[in-house]
């Protein structure tokens, strides 16, 4: 790849920062963005600046902003880039995003990686690494700089991706929330272990876990009725099938991630 790309990041939290973090590291010129935390991205970024417009020689750019306000920045990028800009971005909700029409060339991506920290100081530039970067369509220039993150980047249907992302994302991240307030304080004296596992997810950034929550409700509603739906054909099955399914669940499960806790799962 072109170490001398110019690689413009808009949003600088959890993902912005990993990126930037990473990409500084693989000797990329990096652009950056941030309403708050430019000053901190001098040290990683050719030029770092709280105006968009520290953007508009970028060659590819990520837009790593919340679900609510990146809408706007790409309007904005609109007036701002070069009409052969690859522009990508970062979000778990693509309702708002699909079929959008831009003068730059737009590709719809999702990094499924992350964890329950948010800002600035917690970008961590092993963050990417092994996990699946979802794509809308190839592109070679995008798809190597996602593996220079360390990232393995596949290509998906976007229509069904809020789906998809309720299903082992959104959901489980309400259902940590409610399993936690759902157990008393007497309750939360004993616990150990499975209930902190459980309950990892309930640490999420709030205006992460707003955004997603009133932009994927439907799907996560969906999702919720499927599982009272396993719920209750559990409740019916004897005890031998009941015994099967869990033996036939957990060699699933324990094949589903290697050693260092990453994805291998195959269709």
């Amino acid at each position: 790849m072109d170490k001398n790309l110019k690689i413009g990041i808009a949003g600088l939290g959890l993902i912005g920062s990993s990126l930037l973090r990473v990409l500084y590291k693989k000797g990329y010129k990096i652009l950056s963005y941030s309403a708050s935390s430019y000053k901190k991205a001098k040290e990683f970024s050719l030029n770092a600046d709280d105006k968009l417009e520290v953007l508009k020689d970028a060659d590819v750019v990520f837009v790593c902003s919340t679900i609510e306000k990146t809408p706007e920045i790409l309007d904005k990028l609109n007036d701002i880039l070069k009409k052969d800009t690859i522009v990508t971005d970062a979000c778990s909700v693509k309702k708002g995003l699909l079929n959008k029409k831009y003068n730059f060339n737009f590709i719809l991506s999702h990094p499924m990686a992350g964890n329950e920290k948010s800002g600035f100081d917690a970008g961590d530039d092993g963050l990417f690494l092994k996990a699946k970067w979802l794509i809308e369509k190839n592109n070679p220039t995008l798809e190597e700089i996602i593996k220079d993150t360390g990232a393995v980047p596949l290509v998906v249907d976007m229509k069904k991706h809020d789906r998809l992302c309720a299903e082992i994302s959104h959901l489980p991240a309400i259902l940590s929330f409610l399993i936690f307030n759902s157990a008393s304080n007497e309750a939360k004296q004993i616990a150990s272990s499975g209930f902190r596992d459980m309950t990892r997810l309930a640490q999420t950034n709030s205006s992460l876990a707003i955004n997603m929550f009133n932009n994927n409700l439907d799907n996560i509603t969906e999702i919720f009725k499927t599982l009272e739906n396993k719920l209750n054909d559990l409740k019916n099955m004897t005890d031998d099938e009941k015994i099967k399914l869990f033996k036939e669940t957990a060699l699933k499960r324990a094949k589903m991630y290697d050693s260092d806790g990453k994805n291998i799962f195959k269709i």
